[in-house]
């Protein structure tokens, strides 16, 4: 029997996040990643994103295990989640990724825990070999994944850049790079989030003097976001405290949570008497502070936006404050970010991000040098991008056509298309239906896509509730019905009252005899409400009749 190998991404092709990849040989799935999504504006009352396991829940094929490439929550964020629904398996991830993710278990009380695997161990789980390679991003130990299977070898390359003087000292392993890549690569699965970005990407090291410089120069407190998990940013914004004076504090449960970890696991050093509690805020000239503050992409109820509102106790933003974001927009929370820049300007804040200090941040995603360099070490018969969206998918595949690939080597997916790899060869396998699932983080509990919906129709059309009371025997209105209206101006609810009042009585003069059906008499009064309303003034509200039966 030929070999053959699948490959479907449940999450991450069409979308930066939410990243879930699965690798099928034979009965057993490998899986890469669990990560979350973050909702946009019109998701209303919606705090996470998953991705949709339904397929892993109800295939008969064995999941023999998952590995992780970094700790990013796009990445490993669905963990606790996730695991509950699907069958026991290991996990693995290097240190401070394992780290990362068991800290995130430990507060959901899930028994799931993620295995430690240093980057010079080599693993089997099941039919599926596995090399961690170091590479460099805006996490410490993020890894690509060199999978050995019967069928061939692949390169998963999710989320590197070449800095070649990174901050921690630990550089890209070219060298196993190219060493396991000599085996041959049936596939380099490869992030494209900056395949829009001519040139390499910059160094972390260029971001110290810059630091530096503003904490220097600025006369009140610097107050500087980012991802809780790059702890390069935050190591460099410690040292450049120390150089200038100024004492740190972190605020924001994230980024308290990824301090410790990283401090536990000698990632983070904070010297003797820098760091200090929140509740010491007020004994500090402002000029001596370095806030670190988690929400730097503008989620409501982050302690950036509590900050911004003036909702933290111990301390506010001033004129004399900078504010840094030091970091992506992730792709979907443009509107929030630049809602929150806006609100930090009006008090008068100067505030530095990448559209006016493009030196404040440094991308952890490789531009096109980088994933071209990649694309001539790892010599994949095929490539595809991930880790992207559509438009950086697009560049990703100019960038290989002009790396001499031919266009039926660069493999463009969408989520929950399997391609097949057999006999040297590529095809398109089943589409499996993938969706996103909505979650209330309060409660945990999914948001059906009806209740979405029904939200985003109130904001926009408002809510009419309808009271009346039907006498069972003739069916008649009993009274006058009683109408809510929300979302209409007070002259548009008078009118609408009056109108609908008349327009309801008026219809169920037609419908006399004994109410045997109260299901459709509901509908029928609210098909009625919505015909009129919809005719009269040109919307069409969430219409919820109230019938009570006399």
């Amino acid at each position: 029997m030929d070999k053959k190998i699948s490959f479907i991404p449940i999450g991450g092709i069409t979308d930066v996040t939410k990243n879930m990849y699965l690798y099928e040989y034979e009965d057993s799935i490998l899986i890469v990643d669990c990560g979350l999504g973050f909702p946009n504006e019109t998701m209303l009352g919606v705090d996470l994103l998953l991705p949709d396991i339904t397929y892993l829940k109800t295939t008969k094929k064995k999941i023999v295990g998952m590995v992780l490439t970094h700790g990013h929550e796009d990445h490993i964020g669905a963990l606790p989640y996730v695991l509950p629904e699907l069958p026991s398996f290991p996990i693995y991830a290097t240190t401070l990724t394992a780290a990362f993710s068991n800290e995130k278990l430990v507060e959901f009380g899930t028994s799931y825990r993620v295995q430690t695997v240093p980057f010079e161990k080599d693993i089997q789980i099941g039919p599926f070999g596995i090399s961690f390679i170091r590479v460099t991003h805006s996490v410490p130990d993020t890894s690509n994944i060199f999978i050995k299977t019967p069928a061939g070898n692949f390169y998963h390359g999710s989320d590197f850049k070449f800095d070649m003087t990174p901050f921690d000292g630990k550089k890209t392993d070219f060298t196993k790079i190219s060493r396991l890549s000599s085996q041959g690569v049936l596939c380099l699965m490869s992030d494209a989030l900056g395949a829009e970005r001519p040139g390499a990407s910059p160094t972390e090291m260029d971001i110290l003097p810059i630091l530096i410089e503003e904490m220097r120069t600025c006369k009140g407190k610097i107050i500087l976001t980012t991802y809780s998990s790059n702890i390069s940013r935050l190591n460099q914004a410690v040292l450049a405290a120390r150089l200038t004076g100024r004492k740190v504090c972190f605020i924001g449960r994230s980024l308290l949570k990824a301090k410790d970890v990283a401090q536990r696991l000698d990632y983070m050093k904070i010297d003797k008497g820098i760091e200090i509690e929140q509740n010491q805020l007020r004994n500090f000239k402002d000029q001596n502070l370095l806030l670190f503050v988690a929400g730097s992409q503008g989620q409501e109820g982050s302690a950036l936006s509590r900050l911004v509102n003036g909702d933290i106790r111990e301390t506010s933003i001033k004129p004399t404050d900078t504010v840094i974001f030091s970091s992506d927009i992730i792709p979907g929370n443009e509107v929030s970010v630049n809602a929150l820049i806006d609100e930090i300007s009006k008090i008068g804040a100067k505030v530095l991000h990448s559209e006016v200090a493009e030196d404040i941040h440094v991308s952890g995603h490789g531009k096109q040098y980088d994933l071209m360099l990649m694309m001539s070490l790892v010599k994949g018969q095929n490539v595809m991008p991930i880790g992207s969206t559509y438009r950086h998918a697009a560049a990703y595949r100019q960038l290989a056509r002009n790396m001499g690939y031919l266009d039926k080597n660069i493999l463009l997916l969408e989520d929950g298309q399997e391609i097949i790899f057999e006999k040297g060869t590529t095809r398109m396998g089943q589409k499996i239906q993938v969706r996103n699932v909505y979650v209330d983080q309060l409660s945990g509990e999914e948001i059906e896509s009806f209740v979405l919906r029904d939200r985003e129709k109130i904001s926009k059309e408002g809510v009419v509730v309808l009271m009346l009371e039907l006498d069972s025997n003739t069916g008649q209105v009993i009274g006058t019905p009683n109408i809510i209206a929300r979302g209409f101006s007070t002259a548009e609810a008078i009118e609408l009252n009056k109108a609908l009042v008349n327009e309801i009585k008026r219809s169920m003069l037609n419908k006399k005899g004994r109410v045997t059906d109260w299901t459709y008499t509901r509908r029928f009064i609210g098909g009625i409400a919505e015909k009129f309303i919809s005719t009269k003034f040109r919307r069409r509200p969430l219409v919820l009749p109230v019938v009570i039966e006399v």
